[in-house]
């Protein structure tokens, strides 16, 4: 069953929710903006040792409580770790008020049809089960559009709804992550084509199924407004895809109804050399940017 506490926060509080769900792939160069270059580290243990430190550095900041950061999104072994002593999920949301989401999709497969698919999940029910055992609230699976192909988005979107009903079949909330990415020619084409396969299957959905939606942030402001009202949305939130966090910011600023759910443009003004002070003030400026972008609309 789905924690109606969570739910509720998630549905209606004001906020936005972090994405803290940078993986093997992407890691070294999330370090390397933190100020960690690969020639610190040796090995993927160390890696992620860093990456967990950054972390926990940003979880337990003074400003990353559930008055403004609503939900976050984790890597599973930030989910599998703990933040002084405590596992991170129970942290975030006893401690801070923050609800937990899983990153659960294993990565992409090579662009066919002007989009990638998401590999294969064989494994996904085991990990749905230990994350949901965890206290973990939902998912977050991603699948990129590179080019307005009809087919490609309808596969992409079509693979991202099976598997969201798998999760919700493990009494999780999924995201479903379609992003499409900023620098496409084709954004505005592929955004129409998308919004249209996102409303089929959401028709399709069964009375009382629900997932939540993140977007790439429209070129035509509230372009997604349908979707937002969608009875089997959750809530629609907003990916910063690349966006420095002024201009994601300014665009998210425009758009009714999306919050943000950044990981990036989070992230950009934290350096490992930085005081906790000065850590902390920093975060504390990006957070209110955000929130404000995400509650306060043009």
């Amino acid at each position: 069953m789905v924690d109606a506490k969570m739910l509720n926060k998630i549905t209606s509080a004001p906020g936005f929710i972090a994405a803290l769900d940078q993986s093997g792939g992407s890691t070294p160069k999330a370090l390397s903006l933190y100020g960690i270059s690969e020639s610190e580290y040796q090995g993927d243990e160390e890696m992620f040792r860093l990456m967990h430190a950054m972390r926990v550095r940003i979880m337990s900041a003074p400003a990353f409580t559930g008055d403004k950061v609503i939900g976050a999104i984790l890597f599973e072994r930030t989910m599998d770790g703990d933040v002084g002593g405590q596992p991170v999920p129970s942290y975030l949301w006893e401690k801070r008020g923050v609800v937990p989401f899983l990153k659960v999709d294993k990565g992409l497969e090579a662009e066919q049809n002007g989009v990638q698919m998401m590999k294969a999940m064989p494994d996904l029910d085991a990990l749905l089960i230990r994350g949901r055992e965890k206290g973990m609230f939902g998912t977050k699976m991603r699948s990129v559009i590179a080019q307005a192909d009809k087919a490609g988005i309808a596969a992409v979107v079509k693979q991202q709804f099976e598997v969201a009903r798998q999760i919700i079949g493990q009494g999780l909330v999924p995201i479903v992550e379609p992003e499409v990415s900023i620098k496409s020619p084709t954004k505005v084409e592929a955004e129409a084509i998308l919004r249209d396969e996102i409303a089929a299957q959401l028709d399709k959905l069964p009375a009382g199924e629900a997932v939540m939606l993140k977007l790439t942030i429209p070129t035509v402001a509230d372009f997604y407004a349908p979707l937002v009202a969608h009875k089997s949305v959750v809530r629609v939130v907003a990916l910063s895809g690349g966006y420095t966090t002024a201009d994601a910011c300014e665009k998210l600023s425009h758009n009714h109804g999306m919050i943000a759910s950044f990981s990036r443009a989070l992230t950009e003004k934290l350096r490992v050399s930085m005081s906790d002070a000065e850590f902390d003030a920093s975060l504390t400026e990006t957070i209110d940017q955000i929130y404000n972008a995400s509650v306060n609309k043009a």
